[in-house]
């Protein structure tokens, strides 16, 4: 079965019922959608289907999960892949928008007539093209395959503006250069010459303590995880080099700041001890809701791209009003994800696990026991958050803050809190604890922005990765890059924003200095 027409059916599917009135029966339904392979494979319509969503969006899952996250939550690189998809859909778009420019090409204007969703999708479909063999060249096949399974040649390279095939093309050959080298490192030649190693760290970092001894407490430690039967991993800071990406919407993400994580300062006793207790109180108190929550947060997808795709029906959102509502959405979590890079960096701060085992070590302790376990008494030494932890300092909450700036950019966009999520869960659906969790069928629904963006920071606190700080600070300051994402768009969709140069990563020197307590060693 072509896997790029099922989805494109079971999104059809989806998209009727969420326009249904009745919420029961669009549940009831839904359940059965998911749940029942069509019969019927509809073909991609290109008048009237959206190929940014049903063709490129579903087309690149798998491959994203195979070759960067098994499950969608290693943001900097899901987040970078994100923004510059999005960032070639709305660059594709703009010829066809009555005054729209896109960010790294004015590729001048198309007449109304030709404005349609053929054309729209052809051109979005190819700068895609140009940006997924730039991102994942392994997976050319697939990409070539994606295009031929609707009929177009992946083998046109025309740049032809006149032509929606050579709008596509030029403007996702300018994202790809555009973003190049933006700091991230994507060809691996960063301070190298021989060996590219791509996206591999250049700035130095290293970690005080090591996965088998905890020499500062205060300080993140690298976790040794299970990467398959009798294989562990120790973890290394991913892309602390994300904090030196150039970002969209502002110029410096030393104007935001957060305030030193003094709760986890092992010096200071008791609040570190009390910001413990309250992890293994969220660990011992676990519902089945909250773990699915929290699994549902920890994979961007099903929760922040989602939240988007969710509201097209509802919205009665056009094709390039979604690609600049995808785009913007995209932006905010990118530029927030830098700024939040950097206070990781700077803080470099314990997860739970390490002050959790270094407090209660030989004490016992009540919590959740793994999976199917439920929560039981064990040594402290034992203990286990419900999610595994990222592999990133804990302070601030990336997932809280990519979750407020995704709110709040689109509370701008719409003047409203309003949102329709509704996410049927069968029972015995968890990654964590397939079989067993939840005991029921639940629906996950939120219908604010607010209360999505709010649940989605508490959501790591009890799958146990962050302390309540680490939400909180995120939670209070990263709505501003909600409202700077908005605004730069905003700036593209009226035509006064400047074409961009090229990218470029700043400098090590602006890497902040490396925050520590006093006397904080064991």
């Amino acid at each position: 079965m072509n896997k790029y027409l099922s989805k494109i059916s079971l999104l059809h599917q989806i998209r009727k019922l969420m326009k249904l009135r009745n919420i029961s029966v669009f549940l009831l339904s839904l359940i059965c959608v998911t749940h029942v392979q069509a019969n019927h494979l509809d073909e991609f319509d290109f008048d009237k289907d959206n190929g940014a969503l049903d063709v490129v969006g579903w087309g690149s899952l798998d491959e994203l999960k195979e070759h960067v996250s098994a499950n969608y939550g290693d943001a900097s690189l899901l987040f970078r892949f994100g923004v510059l998809i999005t960032n070639a859909w709305y660059d594709a778009s703009a010829p066809y928008h009555p005054t729209a420019v896109g960010v790294y090409s004015h590729l001048g204007r198309r007449p109304a007539e030709e404005a349609t969703n053929r054309n729209i999708n052809t051109a979005v479909i190819y700068a895609s093209y140009r940006v997924l063999n730039s991102f994942m060249p392994t997976y050319k096949a697939s990409w070539r395959k994606m295009l031929l399974d609707i009929g177009l040649d992946p083998d046109n390279n025309s740049t032809d503006l006149n032509t929606p095939i050579g709008i596509g093309n030029a403007a996702g050959f300018a994202v790809v250069a555009g973003r190049q080298f933006d700091g991230m490192n994507q060809e691996g030649d960063t301070n190298k010459q021989y060996n590219p190693m791509p996206y591999a760290d250049y700035t130095q970092y290293k970690p005080l303590n090591t996965a088998y001894k905890l020499k500062s407490p205060s300080h993140w430690q690298p976790d040794m995880q299970r990467k398959g039967l009798g294989l562990y991993k120790i973890q290394q800071f991913v892309t602390p080099q994300f904090a030196l990406a150039e970002p969209y919407s502002y110029d410096d993400p030393n104007d935001f700041e957060v305030p030193p994580p003094y709760n986890s300062n092992f010096k200071n006793k008791r609040a570190y001890r009390k910001q413990a207790k309250e992890v293994l109180a969220a660990s011992a108190n676990l519902t089945d809701e909250q773990k699915i929550k929290a699994e549902l947060f920890d994979d961007k997808f099903r929760s922040l791209s989602y939240s988007l795709s969710s509201n097209i029906g509802p919205r009665n959102l056009s094709l390039l009003e979604f690609i600049q509502i995808g785009f913007m959405t995209n932006l905010a979590a990118f530029d927030a994800g830098i700024f939040v890079w950097q206070e990781k960096y700077r803080f470099d701060a314990v997860r739970p696990f390490s002050a959790i085992r270094k407090l209660y070590k030989d004490e016992s302790v009540q919590a959740w026991g793994g999976p199917g376990k439920g929560t039981v008494s064990m040594q402290g030494e034992e203990w286990h958050s419900y999610l595994e932890e990222a592999d990133h300092p804990e302070y601030p909450s990336a997932t809280a803050c990519f979750c407020n700036a995704h709110a709040q950019s689109l509370r701008k966009h719409f003047g409203d809190d309003n949102m329709v999520y509704y996410l049927p869960i069968p029972a015995g659906s968890s990654r964590v604890e397939p079989g067993v969790t939840p005991k029921n069928d639940i629906v996950i629904s939120y219908n604010n922005w607010t209360d999505f963006a709010k649940e989605c920071g508490q959501s790591r606190v009890w799958g146990g990765v962050h302390f309540q700080a680490a939400v909180d600070q995120s939670a209070e300051v990263c709505p501003v890059f909600g409202d700077l994402a908005y605004e730069y768009v905003s700036s593209l969709v009226d035509g006064s924003a400047k074409l961009r140069a090229p990218s470029q990563g700043r400098p090590l020197s602006e890497l902040p200095e490396r925050f520590s307590f006093e006397n904080d060693d064991d």
